[in-house]
């Protein structure tokens, strides 16, 4: 276990006012600490995992709050050291005065999380768990949670463990062989190795094609209202929200500026970004709105070009300007005459001024989405951008294994490309010398977490 020389105290609620706010403290001295600012029952007499009610004291001896105390004993805690968490009232000031306290008899304010570091230093957690309470935390759908609880519960580092001990035995049999040739000891055949080498690549592959999944469950995916102006852009954002979001008005140039809003589609985040109208003339203003309607075109993952159907086609300008996006065609204004510009498009048509197609355009844009991503919701787990970097670097030592043992290359060179994939999958869940990436993944915690 790692023990650490200082115990530990911060806020582990949102900033705020609620009714409750806890106080977190870790550390050998927790109790020693705690009881010096808590008027209840005495340490002595604390029972594990069990609420003490008391008061808690400033310096000069007068009560902050009413608390309710819990006692973790070491290593039987989050973070395996010995824990105290201290629930008050949650106001912002009385929550400070009680931290404030903690601190000044004798414990040190945590830095951004510390708790989890601590946690994954003694044995506690694996980094990818640790990196799940983030996702937990910062979770904006009900998919997007229960990829975080599974990852949470350690099945993204169990499998890359077992991946981790395949490569293992893999390299012990080929050192062995290479260090102890008197032992006769029964090298694989060339083509058995590769056989092991390409069911090794095969489980990088299939956790590899998991990024994108994670990306959108983790980040969302930016997808940018477009279209010419009075064609319905504002009318569709209102209409996925769910309430007026945006300025509807049969003025063009009425939209000025991007307006970004999150949904939750079939439990994918969806950021949604409606632009103004692209068009030829205009204001200065109007031209602004439209200068920054292209640059967020260009940085979107999914285009929703929104043309008005019962009217001629847009310039090519528009369709020039999505170039190397993917662009999804919806047909507004579906409830009048046809334009025959749009007869043997393959858009999607509705009416945005109708509640009654939303559930079949939400339907359409999930399909959409999903079916281009290699989406699965029966397996929800999937790996981050650092866990893609590492299985990466993993996968091109796999590669240039099985390149070697085509080639007939020496043994030793073969099993330093299967030591740099060892340790490529290990950077993933913590099992070698990575001292460098943990300021990197900790750094992104919240205080108190």
């Amino acid at each position: 276990m790692h023990h650490s020389v200082k115990t530990i105290a911060a806020i582990a609620s949102p900033p705020g006012t609620g009714a409750v706010s806890l106080i977190r403290v870790s550390g050998s001295d927790a109790a020693t600490i705690t009881s010096s600012v808590f008027r209840g029952k005495p340490a002595s007499n604390w029972n594990s995992r069990q609420q003490n009610f008391g008061r808690i004291f400033d310096q000069d001896g007068d009560t902050i709050d009413e608390v309710l105390l819990t006692w973790f004993p070491s290593p039987h805690s989050f973070t395996g050291e010995e824990v105290v968490e201290i629930a008050c009232h949650g106001g912002v000031v009385v929550t400070g005065k009680v931290l404030k306290a903690v601190l000044a008899a004798g414990a040190e304010s945590a830095e951004p999380g510390e708790f989890s570091q601590r946690a994954f230093f003694n044995g506690k957690i694996d980094l990818t768990q640790a990196e799940a309470i983030m996702d937990l935390i910062s979770a904006q759908t009900e998919l997007a949670m229960k990829a975080a609880n599974q990852q949470l519960e350690g099945k993204l580092g169990r499998d890359l463990e077992q991946l981790r001990q395949e490569l293992i035995g893999l390299i012990a049999h080929l050192e062995a062989y290479i260090d102890f040739p008197e032992e006769d000891i029964d090298p694989d055949s060339n083509e058995g190795l590769v056989k092991r080498c390409l069911e090794i690549s095969s489980q990088i592959d299939r956790w590899l094609a998991t990024a994108d999944q994670g990306r959108i469950l983790r980040e969302g995916v930016r997808t940018v209202i477009c279209g010419a102006p009075n064609a319905g852009k504002s009318s569709l954002l209102n209409l996925l929200l769910g309430f007026d979001r945006a300025i509807v008005n049969e003025r063009a140039g009425t939209t000025r500026d991007t307006i970004e809003e999150v949904i939750n589609l079939r439990g994918i985040p969806l950021r949604l970004v409606d632009t103004a109208g692209i068009r030829e003339g205009g204001g200065a203003i109007e031209k602004e709105g439209i200068q920054r309607a292209f640059a967020e075109i260009q940085n979107a993952e999914l285009v929703i070009h929104v043309v008005d159907s019962s009217a001629a086609a847009p310039p090519d300008s528009m369709i020039e300007a999505t170039s190397g996006v993917r662009v999804l065609t919806l047909l507004n204004k579906s409830d009048l005459a046809l334009h025959h510009d749009w007869a043997s498009s393959e858009g999607f048509p509705l009416s945005c001024r109708s509640d009654s197609d939303i559930e079949s355009l939400k339907d359409f844009l999930f399909e959409s989405i999903t079916s281009g991503s290699r989406f699965d919701s029966s397996s929800l787990v999937s790996i981050n951008t650092r866990h893609q970097s590492c299985l990466n670097r993993a996968r091109e030592a796999m590669a240039a294994a099985e390149s070697s043992l085509s080639a007939g290359v020496s043994p030793e060179f073969v099993a330093m490309d299967l030591r740099a994939a060892l340790e490529a999958v290990g950077d993933v869940i913590g099992k070698t010398d990575i001292e460098e990436i943990l300021g990197e993944i900790f750094s992104s915690f919240c205080i108190g977490k």
